[in-house]
């Protein structure tokens, strides 16, 4: 079987085609019926020095499946994330292990859907693996960015699955109008952290950190002795000891983990398996908020355009 693909180096979207390998034992063949666009997607095509298949999220239709695999059959309407050590889902077929594959909210189509799984496996370890947080958890969390992918991801399941406060943060009054309909109950200027953040609360508990660096001194600031911070950014030559007075906690957090070192292990799906049953009775709802149509390389470099713009809210996806 052949598939046609849009591969890419730093500058380029070329579309190609190549022969879809067969299945390992407990890999699915899916038929790729849209994806979305992250900003891990732009990071890795920064740093190519050569042609790579990009892509992460995605939603389609297994059409083939390896002999050891059991969660999944032909047939089955699925949406994932993918793993950073294979080929990536800017393709028709895609080979992805059947351990990090959940079944497709029901409810929701191809496109929102593929919004949905990387931020939102990133968004509930934040909560429920690195804070350690749950349905009769109190305190204050800060969700800087709340309007972008993540962010909107760790708003909706805190203030769905949680009794935390969340306070987003937001620097336009479209991405703020965005936070607040995912849930947030106070909207400040990261622009001026501090003190906007103290107009709304005194202080937090907890803060979501997808812009690390220069937001360390303000986080030292707000947070209460023994805080804690899950960061999903890698600022060179960034300084924690501000923390270091309050006894404030450094968690980091990267979805490719498990994957990568816990090839066996099935939390993933079992995520995404909850999350589809949470969409679709209603409690929580896709951040898709643009799509494309076709999956070509133009479609693909005008979506990457808009994920580096630092103006998009929400999910930006693509349809075959």
């Amino acid at each position: 079987m052949t598939t046609r693909t849009t591969a890419i180096d730093a500058h380029t979207f070329t579309e190609i085609e190549f022969e879809v390998p067969d299945p390992g034992p407990h890999d699915l063949l899916v038929e790729v019926r849209a994806v979305s666009v992250n900003p891990v997607d732009t990071k890795v095509r920064a740093g190519l020095d050569g042609p790579r298949v990009l892509g992460f999220d995605a939603a389609g239709v297994v059409r083939q499946v390896g002999s050891a695999v059991t969660a999944h059959a032909p047939g089955d309407e699925v949406y994932y994330a993918g793993t950073i050590d294979r080929p990536g889902s800017n393709a028709g077929f895609q080979l992805v292990d059947e351990h990090i594959v959940g079944r497709k909210p029901s409810t929701l189509d191809w496109a929102e859907a593929a919004a949905l799984p990387l931020t939102t496996i990133t968004a509930w370890e934040t909560l429920f693996d690195a804070l350690r947080l749950g349905a009769g958890s109190t305190g204050r969390l800060l969700v800087v960015s709340a309007a972008g992918g993540v962010g909107a991801m760790v708003t909706q399941l805190a203030t769905t699955l949680t009794g935390v406060e969340v306070i987003g943060t937001a620097s336009r009054e479209e991405s703020a109008a965005f936070a607040r309909s995912m849930g947030a109950d106070h909207v400040a200027d990261h622009h001026d952290l501090v003190a906007s953040v103290r107009k709304a609360v005194p202080d937090v508990q907890y803060v979501f950190s997808p812009v690390s660096g220069r937001n360390v001194e303000a986080y030292a600031e707000l947070l209460t002795p023994r805080g804690e911070i899950v960061a999903i950014d890698e600022p060179p030559g960034m300084d924690l000891l501000p923390l270091k007075s309050k006894s404030i906690t450094w968690h980091w957090e990267l979805m490719f983990t498990r994957p990568l070192f816990q090839p066996a292990d099935a939390t993933q799906r079992e995520i995404l398996n909850r999350v589809a049953d949470l969409v679709d009775e209603g409690r929580l709802r896709t951040t898709l908020t643009a799509t494309l149509e076709g999956l070509t390389g133009d479609t693909l470099r005008r979506a990457h355009e808009l994920s580096e713009s630092g103006r998009a809210v929400g999910k930006i996806a693509l349809t075959r």
